[in-house]
């Protein structure tokens, strides 16, 4: 789940000479007729990734004939490119990172709604002087090399009256965290509300936290489900079935949180072992912003997809306007 990502630099070039390849994924089967679907997740697995693991593991993948192999990324820009070129099926990444890649000409679209809000947001210590995004004016803010991050910053001080010019941004890469205990820097931005500031508050650096959303920033989609467009053309019935089945371990997971869980740390990575009480806060955290009240798990409204696009190229992120339509398809329907 983790944003550590730079804006993707795959070229047209690379996307063409890939859709140009017969993929292997259009007709594997296993040997009792299964489809076979692989997933890219887009970091290792954790409490974000629960539905998927209890989809598999109670067999809700497997009675909609689906063998589905779950993958982790060697690089945290892999799941956009390999599923651009065919290399997987599917992928969870970020919607606006979606629409920097469409404006680039990486044919990728969003199947649904993970994640339906920001986790990412700017965090500062409880007992400093900063209780607005105006007040970091004069303060150094560090973050993780991304720049959709100095956007979100840039307008969240402009929304709450400040000068963006005034606060000085230091590039950490992956140390977040030790940047902010270490008072390196006053603040940072590219923490996740689910991850960094539970890990904070675990070691005794409690942190205030500034929701984008609250200070003119969209209300994007954090965590969406990423196909390529010739995927999607030709595998839409089977991603119909997948998602089925994931929005099932969804409805699982959320009448019995406890029992996703334990299914998700029976299958933690090796190298990344998880700590069980900072996922069960996550989970917590989590579920209320996956679920909608009124709409079925993973729905996606233009609305939502139009506001962040427009706010990237206000924000000179993008060059020129993506066509929000292609961007998107509600799998779900």
């Amino acid at each position: 789940m983790k944003k550590i990502i730079r804006l993707i630099g795959v070229s047209l070039l690379f996307v063409l000479i890939a859709a140009g390849c017969s993929s292997q994924q259009d007709t594997a089967k296993t040997k009792d007729g299964k489809q076979k679907v692989t997933i890219m997740l887009d970091w290792y697995p954790n409490a974000v990734h629960s539905a998927i693991y209890t989809a598999k593991e109670k067999g809700y993948f497997a009675k909609e004939e689906l063998d589905v192999d779950i993958k982790m990324p060697a690089e945290t820009n892999d799941p956009l490119k390999l599923v651009a070129a065919g290399k997987v099926d599917l992928a969870i990444s970020y919607q606006p990172q979606l629409i920097v890649s469409r404006a680039e000409g990486i044919p990728v679209v969003s199947l649904a709604a993970i994640v339906r809000h920001p986790l990412d947001c700017i965090m500062v210590p409880t007992n400093s002087s900063i209780h607005r995004p105006k007040d970091l004016e004069g303060k150094n803010i560090g973050y993780s090399s991304i720049d959709i991050e100095q956007a979100i910053l840039n307008t969240m001080i402009q929304t709450d009256g400040g000068n963006p010019k005034k606060v000085k941004m230091t590039d950490v890469g992956f140390d977040l965290i030790p940047a902010i205990t270490s008072k390196k820097v006053d603040g940072i931005i590219g923490g996740y509300i689910n991850h960094e500031r539970i890990l904070l508050e675990k070691e005794g650096h409690p942190v205030r936290i500034f929701n984008p959303a609250q200070y003119g920033v969209p209300d994007y989609y954090e965590l969406v489900l990423v196909a390529s467009e010739k995927g999607l053309q030709e595998k839409k019935d089977v991603y119909k079935k997948f998602w089925k089945a994931v929005a099932k371990g969804q409805s699982e997971v959320t009448k019995n949180p406890q029992a996703g869980l334990k299914i998700l740390l029976d299958h933690e990575n090796d190298s990344f072992p998880l700590d069980k009480q900072v996922e069960t806060k996550s989970l917590n955290i989590l579920l209320p912003l996956m679920n909608s009240k009124d709409k079925p798990f993973g729905y996606q409204d233009q609305e939502v997809w139009e506001h962040v696009n427009d706010w990237l190229y206000k924000n000179k992120v993008i060059k020129e306007k993506i066509d929000v339509k292609k961007a998107f398809y509600n799998i779900n329907q």
